[in-house]
Parts: structure tokens; C-alpha cells; sequence
């Protein structure tokens, strides 16, 4: 192999890294450079034409709020994890910090699920929680809790807000004006009490 040919290969490996190192910035902030032509992405409307146009419209308006809620719940979830891990080691689900209820409820859904003989969400039994029963589980461990957030009440007002606020959103439900500033209101008054 000469020289021209090693530097013509070296140059199209380097060009190949570089490409490869650009997805992974892409994917790791969710951004599109714009580096090499992106994937063909199913639009899912092209399987469902028979949609009305006002509902697709709709659904992508929501999406948004959608997002949002997604967001703020995964990381309550987390943010319940890490504490009472933090309290109790990796069996804090186990340490009787979770009210017997909650736990019963979570083994009657992860059984659900089971028999469904669809994939398990998580392994994770927290994530086979309501959003309601996580303002009960924070209650429940308020004096663990008072490190992140100094109201009990303050919570469980937000908590309640957000629950409500929750309902149509995952329900596929549109919501109002008004309750969309309600969301982001909501949503900030959570950010606070972390604060």
C-alpha cells in the first residue's frame, strides 16, 4: 500500500470518527448538527392519514405539556429515590418507610403487568406508583424530607396542584389556556420549594 492510499484511507477513518463523535454529542443534548443527513423518521400520521387534521393538531399542542409532566415526574420519582437511598441504603423500599398500602398497591400492579405478558416498565417498584401516592410517600417521611423542602402544607398543595393539573394530560384530554399557565406556574412553585 503506498502513501496516497494510506493517508486517503486515514482520511476517510478520521471523517468516520468525527461523524460518530457528532451523533453522540447530538444524542447526549438532543440537538441536530446537521453533519450528515438525518434518518429517515416515521411520521406516524403516514400510518394514521384517516386522523382529523384538528385532532393531530391538538395532540401535538399537548405533547408539549406532555414533556413537561414527564420530566417533572421522573425526577420526583428521583429525587424520592435518592433520599430515602441516601436514609436507608438500596432496600429502603423495604425498610418500612413506604406505607403498606403503597407497597400492596405496587405488588397488585406489577402482578397486572406481569400477567399482561407485555414488558415490565421498570424494575424499579417506584415507578409502579401513582402520582399521589408519591406526595403520600414524601408525607410519610416528612422529617427525612425537611433536608429538600421546609412546608409539609407547601407540598402537599403543589403535589395536589400538580396531581389535578396531571389528569387531562396523560388522560389525552386537551387543556385550557388558563390551565396551561396553571402548569407553569405549578411546575415553578415545585422548582421553589427545592429551592
Amino acid at each position: 500500500m503506498n502513501d496516497a492510499q494510506n493517508q486517503l484511507r486515514s482520511f476517510g477513518m478520521s471523517g468516520y470518527l468525527l461523524t460518530e463523535e457528532l451523533r453522540v454529542i447530538e444524542k447526549q443534548f438532543n440537538i441536530e448538527l446537521g453533519h450528515v443527513e438525518p434518518h429517515a423518521v416515521e411520521n406516524p400520521i403516514d400510518y394514521y392519514p384517516q386522523f382529523e387534521h384538528e385532532v393531530r393538531a391538538e395532540a401535538a399542542e399537548m405533547a408539549r405539556h406532555f414533556e413537561v409532566f414527564y420530566c417533572l415526574e421522573r425526577s420526583i420519582r428521583g429525587l424520592i429515590t435518592e433520599i430515602l437511598k441516601d436514609c436507608d441504603g438500596a432496600t429502603w423500599w423495604t425498610s418500612g418507610k413506604i406505607p403498606p398500602a403503597i407497597v400492596q398497591g405496587v405488588r397488585d400492579r406489577q402482578q397486572r403487568e406481569l400477567d399482561s405478558g407485555m414488558t415490565r416498565r421498570s424494575d424499579a417498584p417506584l415507578d409502579y406508583t401513582t402520582f399521589g401516592e408519591l406526595a403520600v410517600i414524601i408525607t410519610a417521611n416528612w422529617m427525612i424530607f425537611t433536608t429538600v423542602f421546609n412546608s409539609q402544607k407547601a407540598v402537599e398543595k403543589v403535589m395536589s396542584s400538580l396531581n389535578t393539573l396531571r389528569a387531562p394530560i396523560a388522560h389525552c384530554c386537551p387543556i385550557t389556556e388558563d390551565e396551561i399557565i396553571r402548569l407553569r406556574l405549578t411546575v415553578r412553585d415545585w422548582f421553589r420549594l427545592l429551592s
